[in-house]
């Protein structure tokens, strides 16, 4: 295995992934995907704020 199989695995393992059927992990990392952006998009938005505030 090279190093992004083994993270992946790693990965399955730690959340308990490998025992789903395809659809629920595609479910699983689509609702993760989701997540990540969310709470990327509105740092972002909090940290521009912050600088226009502070910078200003």
């Amino acid at each position: 295995m090279n190093w992004v199989q083994r993270k992946i695995y790693l990965y399955n393992v730690t959340f308990g992934l490998y025992m789903l059927d395809w659809w629920e992990r595609y479910l699983f990392n689509t609702l993760v995907i989701v997540l990540m952006w969310f709470i990327f998009y509105n740092s972002l938005q909090y940290v521009t704020e912050f600088c226009k505030r502070h910078l200003s």
